[in-house]
């Protein structure tokens, strides 16, 4: 169809995108003038794409349309008129012209909250719901028949900003090009709105926006987030007006130590504490303020409304001198230490692109459009303690250190505690509380209760799968502090943690949220069908209070490949962290509270695993056990999960994965590129430690790989250069250094590495051995760490590659590279692996089955067959008549 799009913003810059792709002719695009010389994104975009852009500051003149604008319009020839995010009024000429007419998008669901500031309505009326609708144009009042609706929940904490970024936006896009498919294909309904239920409430302006603090807190907390960020809701205070940003309902906030706040028309005055301000409704119920703005434009912490101004400036390094000055002079117009972002025309659009700008220049600094609404000031974004150019002011690396359980943060029995290490450094972190038996009963009961009597057993399973979904929210916008708590306490690399340990168990929980509503069972053709009219079907329900052990080298990763399935299928969960790594499931632990989970549907016991792992593992209570580790505690798990009350187990053990044979006619690109042995410091399960290559090749890969190996950056894992960090504690580093001296003993080639990096930390030296036989106990045995072994084998000899692959009893991962297709079926199929990899390695996916093949242990993570249900026995009955 020939389309003009007539609007404005971001929004309609992804309409109209969406609807080129779809293959339709914009013939014109209409929107605002420039702004200070700064073109609309939607004009600018499709000025780019050399479509027709018209810009005209008005439609309408007293009351009646402008001839030599409705003239230029037609002219388009338009057949449709897509309205997204239009501001202007549109002449009703311009709105009937076209013969397939005009639709428009409005944020909310009409006929409820017609007219401007729809978004902020549907929060301060407390609606449950919101949504957007898509309607075909009238003259203005939003009354128009419907063509197409979308809704979602409104979350406790939402605000106009996280409606509109996580549904208005993305989905309010979808569904309008939705709308434009349904037009040319002749489905497009017109459905006339009812007047009932209808509302409609103007423009939310500052002057309106005062608060009347005679209302419960429920309402009072509906004011401030229906106006955040615009126009602001605001009191006095002080003699001035200030404006309340980020407000939350909270029950028993901690209050010890906060600074009284007269605020006039309050029923009790604010307390500025830690958390920030506490507000009081007149039922007594208490919400908290994270920001307060001043007239002056200035935002600051509520926390620091009484000690504002009182902070210390940061030193600059030269580096840091250069690269304001850099930032000064890009701008247009001179900049000098006074200058104030705001009072210079910058509009909200403008703190987006600053902050982008700066985040990509200054490489690795972690900003916030907060930041600048903050510091509004050249001098005060710059060298201000609060803005120091470095993710750990940002990053408050603050997690509980305490157990979670039953849905609060508590000390172990006895008050005990364990100091958790900094591998970098050596040097510990913080105290973490060491979990005791009767912890584990106290958790198991919770767990218990949650699943039987509590909410969690009630809940409709598309509810529980919006909880997980938020739960995954929550940790996407926690990315950053959870990948700097990984770094830190495991060793990762930072720019791996970011991707692969918390990106990984973000999209884990995703994807397992969305199978919550389609775990179903089966009906089942038996012989009594006909003629006697049994009926046979299975149900699939969760088994219960599911226990979790996991593992040290990607806490936050192997925390969410278990819990998520758990949870999914409506199990309740107690997890024990490794013992060296517990913060980021901690940190979880805090997150998974603020996404709404139900008491004692998680739980997190820091400790040991010969006491917390086999407490768990003889409860009565716990009716399926998952464990990541040594094939020896596996083998120990197993029996003690048979011992006490036949428990189902899973198990992903150790041992020597199959290995990697790499034949002559490989891509050697691929096959030198892809030595996941040194992926995440060699600390994988399915790293490729042992590798056969075939002779021809042998001399000539080998030297590849050493070329390689010596250009990895070894350091600091915070520093985002560095390629291999330390090893995850000290017990660990010491083995690897005993592997080594073992092979070179034995009569391998150390071609490289096989010592530690004389720094501090745990810090091991990527490693290669050659000449490596199968007899050797390098060749039989796991280093989980950095350490590649490489045997020969004779060239075109696939059986005995494949014989030397199979003589082990263990078989989690292996791999072949190859361009003979035959070959690379034939190999794949004779391995004893629970994953084989074909001219790849190290790719691993939440929808596809991960496990391990005979004493590398079974049961499967990830993928459809991970959830966690009991297919109960056939039940039979008989239909009457």
């Amino acid at each position: 169809m020939k389309i003009a799009v007539i609007g404005q913003s971001v929004f309609g810059l992804e309409v109209f995108k969406e609807l080129r792709k779809e293959g339709h002719q914009i013939v014109g695009v209409f929107t605002i003038p420039d702004k200070d010389g700064k073109a609309d994104p939607l004009g600018a975009e499709a000025e780019k794409d050399g479509v027709p852009v018209f810009k005209f500051p008005r439609w309408r003149l007293k009351g009646g349309a402008i001839p030599e604008v409705v003239e230029a319009y037609k002219a388009t020839g338009a057949e449709l008129n897509v309205l997204p995010f239009c501001s202007q009024f549109i002449p009703m000429e311009v709105i009937d012209h076209p013969a397939r007419g005009s639709i428009i998008y409005h944020p909310s669901l009409l006929p409820r909250h017609r007219g401007a500031s729809a978004i902020n309505w549907t929060l301060i009326h407390g609606d449950r719901k919101c949504g957007f609708t898509v309607f075909w144009a009238d003259d203005g009042l939003d009354t128009g028949p419907i063509l197409l609706q979308r809704e979602c929940d409104v979350e406790p904490d939402d605000t106009v900003n996280t409606l509109y970024n996580r549904f208005l936006f993305p989905e309010g896009v979808k569904g309008t090009v939705d709308a434009v498919r349904l037009i040319a294909e002749g489905k497009a309904p017109k459905i006339v709105q009812p007047e009932e239920g209808a509302t409609y409430e103007g423009i939310q302006k500052k002057d309106k926006a005062k608060i009347d603090w005679n209302q419960p807190s429920q309402a009072l907390h509906n004011w401030i987030r229906g106006n955040d960020k615009v126009p602001g809701a605001w009191a006095e205070i002080d003699g001035q007006k200030i404006t309340f940003y980020g407000s939350t309902l909270v029950d028993n906030i901690a209050t010890a130590g906060g600074q009284s706040l007269e605020i006039p028309g309050a029923s009790r005055p604010g307390l500025v504490t830690k958390a920030g301000l506490v507000l009081f409704g007149n039922d007594g119920k208490t919400l908290l303020v994270k920001n307060l703005q001043f007239e002056d434009g200035k935002m600051i912490a509520a926390a620091q409304y009484f000690s504002r101004g009182t902070g210390t400036s940061v030193e600059l390094t030269e580096n840091e001198k250069a690269f304001a000055d850099q930032m000064r002079v890009s701008k247009e117009r001179a900049i000098d230490d006074s200058t104030d972002f705001f009072k210079s025309g910058a509009a909200s659009m403008d703190v987006v692109r600053l902050v982008e700008e700066v985040k990509l220049r200054a490489s690795g600094c972690q900003l916030q459009n907060e930041d600048v609404y903050m510091n509004p000031t050249f001098q005060d974004f710059v060298p201000d303690e609060e803005l120091v150019v470095d993710y750990v002011r940002i990053v408050r690396l603050k997690p509980d250190t305490q157990l979670f359980v039953n849905g609060e943060f508590v000390d172990a029995e006895g008050g005990k505690t364990y100091k958790t290490i900094n591998p970098t450094d050596g040097m510990p972190i913080c105290d973490v509380s060491l979990a005791q038996v009767r912890d584990v009963d106290i958790a198991v009961a919770a767990a218990k209760d949650a699943f039987e009597e509590g909410e969690w057993g009630k809940m409709n399973p598309r509810d529980r799968g919006r909880l997980i979904y938020k739960l995954a929210d929550l940790m996407e916008e926690h990315q950053e502090e959870l990948a700097t708590i990984e770094s830190m306490d495991s060793g990762a690399v930072y720019t791996l943690a970011l991707k692969t340990h918390v990106g990984m168990s973000i999209q884990t929980f995703r994807y397992f949220a969305g199978w919550c509503d389609k775990i179903q069972g089966s009906t089942i053709p038996i012989n009594q069908a006909r003629p006697n009219r049994n009926l046979t079907f299975t149900r699939k329900e969760p088994i219960g209070v599911c226990a979790i052990v996991i593992p040290w080298n990607y806490p936050l990763m192997m925390l969410a490949w278990k819990t998520a399935a758990c949870l999914a299928a409506g199990n309740t969960v107690v997890l024990k962290p490794a013992q060296v790594t517990p913060l980021t499931a901690v940190k979880f632990a805090e997150l998974s509270a603020r996404a709404g989970f139900p008491k004692g549907v998680i739980n997190i016991l820091p400790g040991s695993g010969a006491l917390v792992g086999q407490r768990l593992a003889d409860h009565p209570d716990v009716r399926k056990l998952g464990f990541t580790g040594s094939t020896p505690v596996g083998k120990h798990i197993m029996k003690s999960c048979a011992v006490s009350n036949v428990k189902k187990v899973s198990l992903e053990l150790g041992g020597k994965s199959s290995a990697r044979s790499i034949f002559s006619d490989c891509d050697m690109e691929k096959a030198v590129g892809e030595c996941a042995v040194f992926f995440n410091k060699g600390e994988n399960c399915i790293a490729a430690g042992r590798l056969f290559v075939e002779e021809n090749i042998h001399d000539h890969y080998v030297q590849r790989v050493v070329d390689e190996v010596k250009k990895m950056k070894i350091g600091d894992p915070l520093d985002r250069s560095t390629d291999h960090g330390p090893q995850n504690h000290k017990a660990h580093l010491d083995k690897l250094v005993e592997f080594c001296q073992t092979g070179v003993q034995e009569g391998a080639t150390l071609v490289c590495g096989g010592k530690q990096v004389a720094r501090p930390g745990f810090f091991f030296e990527p490693t290669i051995f050659t000449d490596v036989q199968d007899h050797m106990f390098i060749a039989k045995e796991e280093s989980f760490g950095p350490i590649m072994i490489l045997s020969k084998f004779k060239s075109g000899d696939v059986e005995e590659v494949l014989r030397r692959a199979n003589a082990t009893e263990y078989g989690l991962a292996s791999g072949v590279f190859t361009r003979d297709i035959g070959k690379a079926l034939l190999v794949s199929e004779k391995l004893n692996a629970g994953t084989v990899f074909v001219n790849t390695y190290n790719k691993t996916d939440v929808a596809a089955p991960f496990g391990g093949f005979k004493q590398s242990g079974f049961g499967k993570d990830l993928g459809k067959r991970r959830c966690l249900w009991v297919e109960f026995p056939s039940h039979r009955f008989s239909r009457p008549g």
